[in-house]
């Protein structure tokens, strides 16, 4: 570090905004203002302008501050990104899940590694660079869902595209335990609504079972599962190599002896190029409007299904040249490029010309466990990176 630099203060600080981190219950899905104005009030106090981008109640927010540099000749920002929701909690913690808990050089509690500790490491290091000689300006990107579709994000990234902050570097904070992460799978997440005619099981034939016609729907689903391992691209650097898809659940039916009139499926694929989602949805749509819905309407003409959008998680593509990857490569000294099977926000950010990197403190092994923790090491090899980041945007 820099003689300029305390590491011993930056990583108290770290801890102690952690710890009041962790203490917001932001679990997907729920309000997360009151972590998020806590951010922007700490930002706002060190010069940052900000603006936010809100869901359609209001209530989850996006946040994305600029810690602005005096003159930029051109170079390009950092952003440094992070999601600010939870995956829910269990009765099972030993400790109390929204409390931070050190023991044994880690420190417990929902969100710590995931990835509320990226978000710590990023605001202690706020001070620090609102007193330098910035080269470039510094943001801060704070979403809100990751963890149920990416719904925060794409939000956020439609205002940076109505105010033109389509370059710069971004770095995606997950945890890698500061590993490089240059790709990974698309992630699109979908529930099918079948409406059918309720009526009773010694009559099937005046009625539409939703719950048999969600079957067929299934089944049609897990055949075209076959067809996309055949769509492999020859240069694929993923396991498994193709895009896959997966059946979480079929909801339906109040009795045995009633014919089912509504039923629902949960269901995903998680593609390898984008040309598999669009394969996948024309061929199941097709099956859906073609074949099945025919069939229901023969009997009962107010039969419907109906596809809901949960998220669609634009993959992460590996590129030839990357600004981003060669930036942290220079500051960890590490040249390796790894793959991950979990989706990011990092793909939006790629798509509107944004150079992006997955890199952050922690490990992904503890993510959404009970008992969830960050290794302390892991805070201050997190400040020791974003220092160097500092020395790379300092002017002369």
């Amino acid at each position: 570090m820099s003689t300029e630099i305390n590491l011993d203060q930056l990583y108290d600080n770290s801890v102690k905004i952690l710890s009041d981190l962790i203490s917001f219950k932001t679990i997907s899905g729920e309000d997360n203002s009151e972590l998020i104005n806590y951010c922007e009030k700490y930002l706002h106090k060190l010069g940052a302008t900000s603006f936010k981008t809100f869901d359609d109640e209001k209530k989850r927010v996006n946040l994305f501050a600029t810690i602005k540099a005096k003159k930029t000749n051109g170079i390009k920002p950092i952003i440094l990104s992070g999601h600010t929701d939870t995956v829910p909690v269990s009765n099972s913690w030993s400790t109390d899940p929204f409390k931070a808990t050190i023991k044994n050089e880690k420190l417990y509690g929902r969100g710590a590694c995931d990835m509320k500790g990226f978000i710590a490491c990023a605001l202690a290091f706020a001070p620090i660079y609102s007193k330098t000689n910035l080269n470039r300006d510094i943001h801060f990107s704070f979403t809100f869902d990751e963890e149920t579709a990416c719904l925060g994000a794409p939000i956020l990234i439609k205002e940076l595209k109505k105010r033109n902050i389509q370059h710069g570097i971004c770095i995606i904070g997950e945890p890698t335990e500061m590993k490089i992460i240059d790709a990974h799978k698309g992630c699109y997440e979908y529930t099918t609504y079948f409406e059918g005619l309720a009526g009773h099981s010694s009559t099937p034939h005046k009625g539409v079972s939703a719950v048999e016609f969600a079957a067929r729907y299934a089944n049609k689903l897990i055949e075209l599962r076959e067809e996309l391992k055949k769509r492999v691209p020859k240069d694929s650097i993923f396991d498994p190599p193709f895009s896959t898809l997966q059946v979480g659940g079929i909801f339906g039916g109040i009795a045995h002896n009633v014919i089912a009139d509504k039923c629902h499926i949960n269901w995903e694929t998680r593609p390898v190029i984008k040309e598999d989602g669009i394969f996948l949805n024309n061929e199941i749509d097709k099956y859906a409007n073609e074949v099945l819905l025919p069939k229901m309407k023969k009997i009962f003409p107010k039969s419907n299904i109906t596809k809901k959008i949960i998220g669609e998680v634009t993959g992460f593509d590996r590129v030839k040249k990357s600004e981003a990857c060669e930036l942290v490569s220079s500051l960890t000294g590490d040249n390796s490029r790894e793959v991950v099977s979990f989706g990011t926000e990092a793909g939006l950010f790629q798509e509107i010309g944004i150079s992006t990197v997955v890199c952050g403190p922690g490990s992904i092994e503890q993510a959404h466990k009970v008992d969830e923790f960050i290794e302390l090491n892991e805070l201050k090899k997190c400040l020791i990176f974003l220092n160097g980041i500092r020395s790379k945007s300092i002017s002369n």
